[in-house]
């Protein structure tokens, strides 16, 4: 089958209460995804992560290389994108746009074989994955410390065994807060911080000492995501394991994170780090450092979908007979996209999520809800 229209449409979501964390505040969620509609009228979607609005010109630029493609010839198709584009996007939002048309070829390809993803990509390992909880963020609120702990409670009242709270507001506020959620949730729930990269090499060294004794399974993106040195020095000096990737791209940039010992866990984005066709590649490189894989992963369904098939088919290394659940991130917070866009809606009962087993993302796009949603140009 081949590729007859590429439609990239960005979505947005108002938001009822705005939250912020290191970096900015939100108030709407803004979400490019892609439709891609063969000559036989079967439809794939995809996702990117980033500005929808540049997302949606990179989508467009790269469309023109693709139209008339065989679905089934998905990596070379993504081999002439790259190619096409190497020039001046070797990262960024061109990788993330390339990454959105990628999820919807191999969407396309699982239909038409009438497969899952899973399968296509080796086979389908387990049919759960655990899920944490993103959540916890800031908020203008009086005592911002007990509404944290509340929310926290919250999730773990509803099954979750492990969860993520933001960092990043100031070291001695954020030690103080860390205190207050591990006091409320207590020592059997998995704990993780993120401070989108807020913090100097000094200042994260200064919380990660602080906050040891709570037992933290690991800290996301604590210095900025240049600073691939930094990263590895806080290795050497905190027994917190060290979270980063979200903001790379391809194999190449991941080789710097890995070749310079600066993590613990890798994070790449589906949706940005070139999408299935690279992150498959991605994985398999960690491995050979001995490096975990958690996907970063905040969109919709789409993006959720995307990350479980591929977690679906990981190989856990080195492998033993009573192996660790693969683990993914499941943003708890106010999103209507995540919650009416796909069909069935991810969902975590007991902390577990069950992996879609139709064909492709294995999930159904509502197109009343895209719609409904859709900014209109």
């Amino acid at each position: 089958m081949r590729i007859a229209k590429v439609e990239p449409i960005i979505l947005s979501h108002k938001l009822e209460e705005s939250f912020y964390f290191s970096q900015w505040e939100y108030s709407e969620r803004k979400i490019c995804i892609v439709k891609i509609t063969t000559e036989d009228g079967l439809v794939g979607w995809g996702e990117g992560y980033g500005p929808a609005e540049v997302l949606a010109s990179g989508i467009k630029f790269l469309s023109q290389f693709i139209i008339g493609g065989s679905v089934l010839n998905n990596e070379g198709l993504w081999q002439l994108m790259h190619r096409r584009s190497i020039d001046y996007a070797r990262r960024g939002i061109l990788v993330a746009s390339l990454s959105a048309i990628d999820l919807a070829l191999w969407d396309l390809k699982g239909k038409i074989l009438d497969q899952p993803i899973s399968v296509l990509l080796g086979g389908r390992k387990r049919e759960q994955i655990q899920a944490y909880a993103t959540g916890m963020y800031f908020s203008n609120s009086e005592n911002l410390g007990d509404k944290l702990a509340e929310e926290a409670v919250m999730y773990k009242e509803q099954g979750f065994t492990a969860m993520k709270m933001k960092v990043g507001h100031t070291v001695k506020e954020d030690i103080e807060f860390v205190g207050k959620v591990r006091k409320a949730i207590g020592d059997d729930v998995e704990l993780m911080v993120d401070s989108n990269h807020a913090y100097s090499l000094t200042e994260a060294v200064k919380l990660s000492r602080n906050i040891e004794e709570y037992d933290i399974s690991w800290f996301e993106e604590p210095v900025s995501p240049e600073g691939y040195d930094a990263y590895r020095e806080l290795r050497s000096k905190t027994t917190i394991p060290i979270a980063g990737g979200e903001c790379e791209y391809l194999r190449d940039g991941f080789f710097h994170l890995l070749q310079n010992k600066s993590v613990d866990i890798i994070q790449p984005d589906i949706c940005a780090c070139g999408g299935i066709t690279e992150v498959k590649k991605i994985i398999s490189m960690a491995q050979t450092f001995g490096i975990d894989y958690v996907p970063h992963c905040w969109g919709t369904g789409i993006a959720l979908s995307a990350a479980m098939q591929v977690l679906c088919n990981y190989d856990i290394m080195p492998g033993r007979m009573f192996e660790a659940n693969a683990l993914m991130e499941l943003d708890c917070t106010e999103n209507g996209l995540r919650q009416k866009l796909t069909t069935p809606v991810v969902q975590a009962v007991d902390g577990m999520v069950d992996v879609p087993d139709n064909p492709g993302l294995g999930i159904e796009v509502d197109e009343d809800v895209v719609n409904f949603y859709a900014v209109k140009s």
